[in-house]
């Protein structure tokens, strides 16, 4: 894992020309936000640690609903529910020994080990145990210390193949790959066409993926106005909704969906070869 320091950053659209293709409404407005310091895996959980973990779980009380698929060990973990991805996250805690961070009521006595459970902002130990980052500590995080940037790197506004695992289309001015569709690398062997993590280069906090490759899950329930509404420090995301927040863009995914300020969302039951997540831990721990 890396630290990501505590502070703000721009979050949203900052090209702000949605209107001729750069992103949606949901994107802006663009504010400052301010998060506390965290700590991040470097890469997408691969599949020999989801697998680590949920022999671990199953042998420990938990149940999961599907479980989750890899191409292989060194690629990320996919097809796993928002749901069996937080719990997953409880059994690494205490796997480690740590105090789990979710819980089945806003009474926060029985951590969530079995079931599909639609867990609320005030259910959570934040500061405890690892867990799935809330969309703007995600975002902070992506933007790798640089504001005003399309991608996770900050010295360029364009993608390529050369950068990322992404499907790749000359319909945006920003992608300049000289390679089109799937990544030729690893578009053999059949679908998921993954890569094994780590393999572009790490923006500027020592991050990996966190454009293509696999989206990943958030813990924010999704709402399309929520940045006219949100907090300006530690926003945790709407109090209810229909559909978790993914984030990141993937393999199957076009230049537009791997941008920082891009949101995806889709119901906690939902489950595909191009989703993941990758987990944080909280400072002091």
């Amino acid at each position: 894992m890396v630290l990501i320091p505590a502070g703000s950053f721009i979050r949203g659209d900052t090209f702000s020309d949605q209107f001729s293709g750069e992103g949606d409404a949901s994107e802006l407005p663009t504010n400052a936000v301010t998060v506390s310091a965290f700590y991040m895996d470097k890469y997408e959980v691969t599949k020999a640690l989801w697998d680590t973990v949920y022999q671990w779980a199953t042998n420990h009380g938990y149940s999961f609903e599907w479980g989750a698929l890899g191409k292989a060990a060194n690629h990320p973990a996919q097809s796993m529910m928002w749901y069996d991805a937080v719990k997953w996250c409880n059994a690494r805690s205490e796997k480690e020994g740590r105090i789990p961070a979710y819980y089945t009521s806003a009474a926060q006595t029985t951590v969530y080990r079995s079931g599909e459970v639609d867990l609320g902002n005030t259910w959570v130990k934040w500061n405890a145990g690892y867990r799935l980052p809330t969309e703007a500590e995600w975002e902070k995080a992506a933007r790798g210390g640089s504001n005003l940037h399309r991608f996770p790197w900050a010295d360029a506004d364009t993608i390529t193949h050369i950068r990322a695992n992404y499907f790749s289309k000359a319909d945006y001015l920003y992608d300049v790959s000289s390679t089109r569709e799937w990544h030729h690398t690893y578009d053999t062997g059949g679908y998921p066409y993954t890569s094994p993590v780590g393999v572009f280069a790490a923006n500027g906090y020592g991050l990996y993926d966190m454009a293509g490759n696999v989206y990943e899950w958030c813990w924010d329930w999704y709402s399309e106005s929520y940045y006219s509404s949100s907090p300006s420090t530690n926003p945790l995301g709407p109090t209810t909704g229909l559909n978790r927040v993914l984030r990141g863009g993937s393999w199957n995914g076009e230049a537009i969906e791997c941008r920082v300020a891009s949101r995806n969302n889709n119901g906690p039951f939902g489950a595909q070869d191009f989703w993941g997540f990758r987990t944080i831990l909280p400072t002091g721990q």
